[in-house]
């Protein structure tokens, strides 16, 4: 059950800050989750304190350019708009190598309606990560094509090569256009049934694609067993042999699974690798067998809370998740969605 109270929100966090002193090698991920229930519970100066925590840690963050983000984004809301302000343009300068922290400046200039400079951080990002629009454009980096539509939407700019881009990549049944079009908000004020049904089909589509304040969720994950790992598995535990019939069975099936997932409208999938003593530590924190079935997708689910996830689907160019060196394209991505 999500937590959808401040207090709800602080006991999760405080969860989570248990969790990291007890998994110092996830200390980040888990941090970052932390700060995002304090942010949502309006404790947005302890959020900061965290980040501050992370960005002073020996060693560094694996990926401080989100940090950073992550908290201008949270000192612009409770007031401390010049030092968001000094942290967003030295990100700028040093362009990071990640989607999510580009998204995060350009949403936070978004929402305090610097149109502009929202313009240019998301067109800088696109440009940065994808050279040309003829490019592959990862997954993860698509939101930000979708990010820039919709803010040159509301400056009402011309499409380009990039709009059009953002056009053949979405998926839902609203097309952008429609979906960013300023003048739906009116809509919201109409007494007709059928203008309010109409928004409210609008409204689901835009929450399918865009993340929410505790949208930086751990993905949906599935959980990966490399070969030798599998063989070992079912060697201690051969009550899972149903589960996994081969190695290759379980391959397919978990492309299939996250395929089937995708197709239903599952946002933000990812694949985790299971290794067996972590396995058996899991069963153990949880007092049952690693027999029981039924405590996989509860360890793939603690793995990807622990940031362990690789996104899905990767690039075609990409190796393929699989391990087998081959790109995706050529592999487990021959009948791409």
């Amino acid at each position: 059950m999500r937590p959808d109270t401040p207090a709800d929100h602080i006991t999760e966090a405080e969860r989570l800050l248990r969790t990291a002193e007890r998994y110092p090698e996830d200390r980040e991920p888990l941090l970052l989750r932390a700060a995002a229930h304090l942010e949502l519970a309006g404790a947005r100066a302890r959020a900061t304190t965290l980040y501050d925590d992370l960005l002073a840690a020996t060693p560094p963050p694996e990926n401080p350019h989100l940090v950073k983000a992550l908290k201008a984004a949270n000192l612009w809301e409770y007031g401390h708009e010049a030092e968001a302000r000094a942290i967003i343009e030295g990100l700028r300068a040093t362009p990071p190598s990640d989607p999510a922290a580009w998204e995060i400046v350009a949403e936070t200039l978004e929402a305090h309606d610097e149109l502009e400079a929202s313009e240019t951080t998301f067109t800088t990002a696109v440009t940065t990560l994808v050279p040309s629009p003829d490019d592959e454009v990862p997954y993860p980096t698509q939101s930000l094509l979708v990010g820039r539509h919709r803010v040159r939407r509301l400056l009402a700019l011309r499409h380009d090569d990039w709009d059009v881009l953002a056009d053949r990549l979405h998926r839902g049944a609203v097309p952008l256009d429609e979906l960013h079009d300023p003048k739906r908000l009116w809509s919201l004020g109409s007494s007709d049934p059928a203008e309010l049904q109409a928004e409210i089909a609008r409204l689901r589509s835009e929450l399918g694609s865009y993340r929410t304040a505790l949208s930086r969720p751990f993905p949906v994950a599935v959980l990966l067993w490399p070969a030798d790992e599998l063989t070992e598995l079912l060697a201690a535990y051969p009550e899972l042999e149903s589960e996994y019939p081969t190695h290759e069975a379980h391959l397919t099936d978990l492309e299939a699974s996250l395929r089937e997932l995708a197709a239903a409208g599952t946002p933000n999938l990812g694949i985790v690798q299971g290794t067996v003593p972590s396995y058996e530590a899991f069963a153990a924190s949880e007092a049952t067998s690693p027999s029981n079935a039924a405590l996989l997708p509860q360890y793939a689910t603690t793995l990807a809370a622990r940031g362990r996830a690789t996104p899905w689907p990767p690039a075609r160019t990409s190796p393929c998740w699989c391990g087998s060196g081959t790109k995706y394209g050529d592999c487990h991505g021959t009948a791409q969605i």
